[in-house]
C-alpha cells in the first residue's frame, strides 16, 4: 500500500470549512464539517454517497440544517420525557428560555443541547501509511448556556478515521467535574442506497430485546423478543424503534446491515453503545441506524429503577467508545 493512498485535506467548500478524509485504493471519501455539529455529510464509497445528505451543497446546509449526514446527540439523545431530569439522585430542570433544547411533535426535549452547534473546533486533520484521521472538540463546560441545562463539566472529542476501508466515528468523554456524569450520547446517522427502491431494502437486526414504547416514544420499562423477520423488508412499514440486549460478534460488535439489490450498508456498533434504535419513516429514501449509550428517556428511568444499564464516567475519568461504517 502506497504511504500516499491515505490524505486529509482541509478546504473550504460553498465559504464553508471542511475536512476531507480519502482512501484512494479503495476509492473512498469521507466529508466533514466541523463548523456545522462536526457532521459528517458524505461518505462516497465508488463514487456514491452513502449518507443521506438533501442539499445541493454544505453550504445550503450550513445555512438551514435538518437532520441529515451523521448527527451527533448529546448530553442526551432522543427524548427526554418532561423539562426535566434526574441525575446522582438530583432533579435539574430544563430552562426553555435559552432557546436550545429542541423539541419532538409532541413538545418534549430531544437529542440534547449541541444539534449543529458551532462551538466544535478542529484539532488536527492527518494521514500516515495506515489511515487517515480529522479530531475535533468540543470543551462543554466553557458554555454557560450549556451548563446551565446539563450542569456536568466535560470536554467532548470525535474522531472520525478511515482505514482499511471502514469508516470509525470515536466520541470520548472528559468528566472535569467532582460528581459522576450520566451518559446517555447517541448518533443519528442517514443511509441511504442506490441500486433498489427503499421498499426492496432488507435489514438485519443485531438484538434479542424490543422495547415497548408509549404514544409518545418513551419506554414503558416492558421488554418484548424481537418479532421481525431476519432479514426484514422495509416494505412491511415504517420503522421507529428501540432495542436492546444487541447480539454480538466474536470481536464484540453488534453489526446492523441494510442490503438493496447489490449494495450492503454495515454499522458495528462497539460495546458501549448498548441500544440501536432503528428509523425508516414511509415514503423517505433512507434508514437510520443509531448508535446509543443507552436507551430513550433513560436519567429519570434509571431515577424510577425501571432502566438498571446507564453508564457513567466518573469524576476525572473519560468515557470513549466507537461505531464503524463500512459499504460491501
Amino acid at each position: 500500500m502506497s504511504p500516499n493512498n491515505y490524505t486529509a485535506r482541509q478546504q473550504a467548500v460553498d465559504g464553508i470549512d471542511t475536512v476531507q478524509l480519502a482512501d484512494a485504493a479503495r476509492k473512498v471519501e469521507l466529508e466533514i464539517a466541523p463548523g456545522v455539529g462536526n457532521m459528517a455529510y458524505k461518505w462516497n464509497v465508488g463514487g456514491r454517497n452513502y449518507l443521506y445528505f438533501p442539499y445541493p451543497g454544505v453550504g445550503a446546509f450550513a445555512a438551514r440544517p435538518r437532520l441529515c449526514g451523521v448527527p451527533f446527540l448529546a448530553p442526551w439523545a432522543n427524548r427526554l420525557d418532561g423539562d426535566a431530569y434526574w441525575a446522582n439522585g438530583k432533579h435539574y430542570l430544563l430552562n426553555p428560555e435559552l432557546g436550545n433544547v429542541g423539541r419532538d411533535g409532541n413538545r418534549k426535549p430531544i437529542h440534547g443541547l449541541l444539534g449543529f452547534s458551532k462551538a466544535w473546533k478542529l484539532v488536527e486533520a492527518k494521514a500516515d501509511a495506515t489511515g487517515a484521521w480529522a479530531t475535533s472538540r468540543l470543551e462543554f463546560w466553557r458554555h454557560p448556556e450549556m451548563m446551565a441545562q446539563f450542569p456536568f463539566p466535560h470536554t467532548l472529542t470525535m474522531t472520525y478515521r478511515l482505514r482499511d476501508g471502514k469508516v470509525e466515528v470515536e466520541t470520548a468523554i472528559e468528566n472535569h467535574g467532582t460528581d459522576p456524569m450520566p451518559i446517555a450520547v447517541g448518533f443519528h446517522p442517514y443511509f441511504q442506497l442506490h441500486d433498489v427502491h427503499r421498499d426492496e431494502w432488507h435489514v438485519h437486526f443485531a438484538a434479542r430485546d424490543h422495547l415497548v414504547l408509549n404514544a409518545q416514544l418513551i419506554p414503558t420499562g416492558e421488554r418484548k423478543p424481537v418479532e421481525f423477520a431476519d432479514p426484514h423488508s422495509l416494505s412491511a412499514g415504517p420503522l421507529d424503534d428501540v432495542f436492546a440486549n444487541l447480539i454480538r460478534d466474536p470481536d464484540g460488535l453488534a453489526r446492523f446491515t441494510v442490503e438493496g439489490g447489490r449494495e450492503r450498508i454495515t454499522v458495528a456498533y462497539g460495546p458501549k453503545y448498548s441500544v440501536a434504535v432503528i428509523y425508516a419513516p414511509r415514503g423517505q429514501d433512507f434508514i437510520c441506524f443509531e448508535p446509543m449509550a443507552a436507551i430513550t428517556n433513560a436519567f429519570n428511568l434509571d431515577h424510577d429503577g425501571v432502566y438498571k444499564e446507564l453508564q457513567s464516567v466518573a469524576p476525572g475519568g473519560t468515557w470513549k467508545e466507537s461505531f464503524w461504517l463500512s459499504v460491501g
